[in-house]
């Protein structure tokens, strides 16, 4: 019998984790995150509290999520692998995560919960298992992530559409013409990681399945922002990352049909996906793997990392996204109203304005360096934003104009402050944003554009720096 989590394990934290209660839900308090109070040297002199707003690269560790952790700390063992009361604690706090996952995502009675590294590792795994003759159709408007693990696969990349219902009548034209008529995957998005944009997933589930077709939704940037429901959304599969959900602790999760993943050999081979091994009189051995999701979780697992997302999930769950969509809705229109004052800023957008969207707002600055304008907001301003290409090189060569095979970095190219680069800036935010980060760097964003840059900057490896002489 597995033993049960230690009481210090169950009751971890006592900070508050729900948002502050009021009559207007956008007005909310942020979510306690780590690293809220951190303070940076500016370059023209003193120091100021950070504003961190990428979140869409990593998000802050929610302070219930590292209090989770630190009360388990002591308590951790070996998972799966030992009679002694810390691994049977372990184990039993790995696999109720994964109940607390399957939970948060809604899904089906059969569906199953493989915890793996990142939602890379998660694209790539189900890149490994689909049929030998299945056919992907994927968007060029993908993360990486979703673009690039099919490469054993014969793949069908999607041009851009310019609404929601050009994506979804896209998709059934391409599923439609497919030629052998066989299995078929469709890998999308549910919100865009350059322009923060919501897909219509519903729909295009819907689409693949009259065609036959499976669908995999990618929630790397969806899952922190919105519910995600497998059922509502009838997708097959959903991808999500640790890291971008407020726990990171290296972990991500891939959540579905299982009979694909039980169909096929194990992602990795070793310990754990093996249930039965035996020398063969030959000199070989005989394997016989899993039939369930630790098929495909070989090697001691990361249980800090799943144990963290766990804690997320039920932290954003007992904050209700009601309250969490509002707030952030009002922290897009702060910043989406504040850029439209500046004449040289142009936002992207496949969409256009009215769509609804996540807190992630990529953009251009007339008359400057995309690297250099971020590198000023950091230095001068203490404001954290991403620029470059965001893992999206097709869709960012796409929304500026510029031949989408253009080659390109995921970082900012070589390219001096005043020259014109061929990336873009991005600011992402969410549940542990304050207002007072959003107001700054809009106020920034005004200054820099208005009175030009402080500090003098040069090109070093790639990126833009402050030249401290």
């Amino acid at each position: 019998m597995s033993a049960r989590p230690n009481a210090a394990v169950e009751t971890a934290t006592t900070v508050e984790t729900t948002a502050v209660e009021s009559a207007d839900p956008c007005c909310a308090a942020p979510l306690p995150v780590l690293g809220r109070d951190v303070t940076v040297p500016l370059v023209t002199g003193g120091e100021v509290t950070y504003a961190a707003l990428d979140y869409a690269a990593s998000a802050p560790a929610l302070q219930r999520v590292w209090d989770d952790v630190a009360a388990y700390a002591p308590y951790y063992g070996s998972v799966h692998r030992g009679a002694g009361y810390l691994s049977q604690l372990s184990t039993d706090l790995f696999e109720n995560s994964r109940v607390t996952v399957a939970e948060f995502l809604d899904c089906r009675p059969d569906d199953q919960v493989v915890f793996t590294r990142s939602t890379t590792d998660s694209l790539n795994l189900l890149a490994a298992v689909i049929p030998a003759d299945c056919q992907v159709f994927v968007f060029e408007t993908e993360h990486h992530a979703s673009l690039l693990p099919w490469r054993d696969a014969r793949v069908t990349y999607l041009n851009a559409p310019r609404t929601p219902q050009q994506a979804v009548e896209t998709l059934e034209r391409a599923l439609a013409d497919r030629d052998p008529y066989g299995p078929a995957l469709v890998c999308v998005t549910g919100a865009s990681n350059v322009t923060g944009e919501l897909w219509p997933v519903r729909e295009l589930a819907a689409a693949a399945h009259a065609h036959g077709a499976r669908i995999v939704l990618d929630a790397a940037q969806l899952a922190p922002h919105h519910p995600v429901s497998v059922r509502e959304l009838d997708v097959d599969w959903v991808a999500f990352s640790g890291h971008k959900l407020y726990a990171p602790f290296g972990s991500g999760v891939l959540a579905g049909r299982a009979d694909w993943l039980q169909d096929s050999e194990p992602y990795l081979a070793g310990g754990g996906a093996s249930r039965k091994v035996a020398r063969r009189a030959d000199g070989g051995v005989d394997v016989e793997w899993h039939t369930t999701s630790a098929r495909h979780e070989a090697g001691s697992p990361n249980v800090i990392g799943v144990y963290s997302i766990a804690s997320a999930c039920k932290a954003l769950t007992e904050a209700g996204f009601d309250s969490l969509v509002a707030r952030e809705r009002h922290l897009i229109a702060k910043v989406r109203e504040g850029l439209a004052e500046v004449p040289e800023v142009r936002v992207l957008s496949l969409f256009g304005d009215d769509a609804p969207r996540v807190g992630v707002i990529s953009f251009v600055v007339e008359g400057w360096n995309s690297s250099h304008f971020a590198a000023a907001l950091s230095a001068e301003y203490g404001i954290g934003v991403r620029d470059g290409l965001f893992c999206a090189h097709p869709l960012v060569r796409t929304l500026l104009g510029s031949d989408p095979q253009d080659p390109g970095e995921c970082g900012a190219p070589e390219a001096a402050p005043g020259e014109r680069s061929l990336n873009a800036i991005r600011v992402s935010f969410g549940a542990g944003t304050p207002d007072e980060h959003v107001e700054r760097f809009v106020g920034a964003v005004k200054e820099l554009v208005r009175d030009g840059a402080q500090w003098k900057y040069r090109t070093e490896d790639g990126r833009c720096v402050p030249d401290r002489g």
